[in-house]
């Protein structure tokens, strides 16, 4: 039973898998947040040049 217990706690497998996971979080909140800022500054000039054409 110890040595079941000795290998589980050596057993770095899951850990890696959970880092991945982490890692792909955190590019996707980057992401995220990086398209939500230009898009929002897009959406402003956007405005600018429909405001111009109308005048």
């Amino acid at each position: 039973m110890s040595n079941l217990f000795a290998r589980f706690a050596k057993d770095e497998s899951g850990a890696t898998a959970i880092e991945y996971g982490l890692i792909a979080a955190l590019i996707a909140v980057v992401v995220i947040t990086t398209l939500t800022a230009v898009g929002t500054s897009l959406n402003a000039k956007l405005v600018k040049v429909k405001e111009g054409l109308n005048k």
